[in-house]
């Protein structure tokens, strides 16, 4: 069973920057890939980025170069720093820890607002 706990939405303008953080709890920690996806009204949760088990990070192509995905040594904390950020990443942000797509856990989601 994994636990998980997002923070650090908030509106920020255009340009502007962001830290997400989920506290992750839980047993065996170290075998999830986890990750961050967001979702709109009305539309699918797409993948925003994601960083497995063993350190290999992807990222959607609309992020790439905007955002970084970071995971502590010890497992309990999974951030994405969000910069240059534009009116379409406006959207609720979830953290997600899964294993093999056997077991995926969600957190409750943060609202990100960028908006003049």
């Amino acid at each position: 069973q994994v636990q998980l706990v997002e923070s650090g939405g908030g509106v920020m303008q255009p340009g502007g920057s962001l830290r997400l953080s989920c506290a992750v709890s839980g047993t065996n920690l170290w075998i999830y890939d986890m990750g961050w996806y967001r979702q709109t009204p009305g539309k699918q949760r797409d993948l925003v980025a994601t960083i497995s088990a063993d350190g290999s990070i992807n990222y959607a192509d609309s992020v790439k170069g905007r955002f970084t995905i970071s995971r502590t040594n010890d497992k309990y904390t999974v951030s994405l720093q969000m910069n240059s950020l534009k009116p379409e990443d406006t959207a609720v942000y979830y953290c997600n820890a899964d294993y093999k797509g056997i077991l995926s856990y969600w957190g409750q989601g943060t609202q990100v607002t960028v908006s003049s």
